[in-house]
This record gives structure tokens, C-alpha cells and sequence, in this order.
């Protein structure tokens, strides 16, 4: 016999999807509105402020800016973050215990004490480039990430399956790529995943590193807000979120989504 759900839990279910997706709604309701202003519920409909969003050229210019920054140290924390969370995981007896606290810093770190000490040991004292010093901002903010979530799915596989195909002659590096991978493929798509849209988004490191003639899209958006109160700056958030689904969906298709759920 199904069990009857009590209405006070069904009102609390109600009340915390409504929490959650409100504000989603709102955003999405202000960035079609017809009106100057921000406005919800939206007067009239219409798609002019997406358009101004490509109309603008620093959007333009900030938006291919955000990707390449947050390919490029998504793809550079994974090179890093996937061996060192084999190390860690596979050597975790002999390796230092600190060691693993050293990978987590930059989260216990508040990100504007980061982002400052970016700024001034990367970007002033060895005076790098603005893209650069981008990038490796990004990749030191999200390389923990990388690594606790590499690290989860490492803690379940058995390295005796890697040992027993090494006794039997199949090299080191091949053993890594063919066996250890596949079975921790759940683990880099998430991390993959959780970094890029880490990277996109941030704000508090892009601050920073950021400088004349190159900036990222969340800080395009604040300084456009300073000076605009149009639906431009829901509709640009509005982008992020597909953005955000997108890239979820590539991910699903070209390597399975589903194994993340295994």
C-alpha cells in the first residue's frame, strides 16, 4: 500500500522549489520585457535586449574572452588536478598528509585575498599579460575542485586491477590512459563540468586580473550596470544560464552524462 504524503511536507517541497527556481523566473521574465527598465512581471514581450547583448561590442568581445579563459584553465587544471589525484590517492601511505591540504588552499583562502595576491605576485611583479595572468587565476581557483571531485571517484577503484595489468606487461602510462581512466570517467566529466562553469562565472579573481582593453563577461556586466539599469544585464544572465545547460549537454552527448550517475 502506497504511503499517503502528508500535506505540511508537500506544502514545504512546494515552497523550497519555488525558493529555488523564483528567481530564475524573475530573471528570465525581466530579460523579454518591452520596458527600458527591469521590470517583472514583463510589460509586453520582446528578444531586442538578447540582440543588445551582440549589439554591444565589448559583450561580444567579453563573452569569447570568458570562454577561452575558462577553456583553457579548465583544460590546464585537469592536466594537473587528474595525476595529482592519482598520486594522492594511489601513494596517499607515502606521501605527506599536508600534501593534501596544499591542493584545497585556494578554497580556504577568502577569493578577494587570492585574487589580490594574483594581482600582485602575477600580475605586477612578474608582469604577465592580462590574458595570462586570467588563466592562471582561474586554474588556481578551480584546480581544488578538480581534484576533490577526480579524488571521489578514485577512491572507489582498485588498484589491484592496474597492478594486475602491469604483472601482466602492459606498460605504466598505457595501463593509466586504457584502464585507470575509463573507470574514473564519471569523475573528470564532473570535474570538467564544475570548473568550466567556475571559471565562467567568477568574479572576485576576474576583478582583479583584469585590466584596460580585456575583461571578462561578469565584469563587462558590472560595469555595464553602473551606468545602465536595462533588462540587458537579466538577459546577458539569462545567457550564462543556457550557456551553462550547454555545455552540460555537449558533455552528455559526445562523452555520456550517465556515467555520473554510476
Amino acid at each position: 500500500m502506497p504511503t499517503k504524503l502528508h500535506p505540511a511536507l508537500i506544502g514545504f517541497t512546494v515552497l523550497v522549489f519555488i525558493f529555488l527556481v523564483g528567481p530564475l523566473i524573475i530573471v528570465v521574465g525581466a530579460a523579454v520585457s518591452d520596458t527600458s527598465y527591469l521590470t517583472f512581471p514583463p510589460h509586453g514581450l520582446s528578444l531586442r535586449w538578447f540582440e543588445n547583448i551582440f549589439a554591444i561590442d565589448a559583450f561580444r568581445r567579453t563573452i569569447l574572452t570568458s570562454l577561452q579563459v575558462a577553456v583553457l584553465a579548465t583544460f590546464v587544471a585537469l592536466l594537473i588536478g587528474i595525476p595529482a589525484s592519482y598520486a594522492l590517492n594511489r601513494y596517499r601511505i607515502q606521501l605527506p598528509g599536508w600534501l593534501s591540504t596544499l591542493f584545497v588552499l585556494p578554497v580556504l583562502v577568502p577569493e578577494l585575498v587570492l585574487g589580490f595576491s594574483l594581482l600582485k605576485n602575477v600580475a605586477y611583479q612578474f608582469n604577465a599579460p592580462i590574458f595570462l595572468s586570467l588563466v592562471v587565476g582561474h586554474t588556481i581557483l578551480i584546480l581544488p575542485y578538480v581534484i576533490r571531485v577526480i579524488s571521489a571517484s578514485l577512491a572507489s577503484f582498485d588498484f589491484s586491477v592496474e597492478e594486475a595489468a602491469i604483472s601482466l606487461g602492459s606498460p605504466p602510462l598505457k595501463t593509466f590512459f586504457t584502464i585507470l581512466l575509463p573507470n574514473v570517467r564519471s569523475g573528470v566529466i564532473a570535474a570538467f563540468i564544475l570548473a568550466f562553469i567556475t571559471s565562467i562565472n567568477d568574479v572576485s579573481i576576474s576583478i582583479f586580473l583584469t585590466g584596460p582593453g580585456l575583461s571578462t563577461l561578469p565584469i563587462q556586466l558590472l560595469a555595464h550596470m553602473e551606468q545602465f539599469f536595462d533588462p540587458t544585464v537579466a538577459s546577458v544572465s539569462v545567457l550564462l544560464m543556457v550557456l551553462t545547460v550547454a555545455v552540460m549537454a555537449i558533455v552528455e552527448r559526445t562523452l555520456g552524462l550517465t556515467f555520473l550517475a554510476k
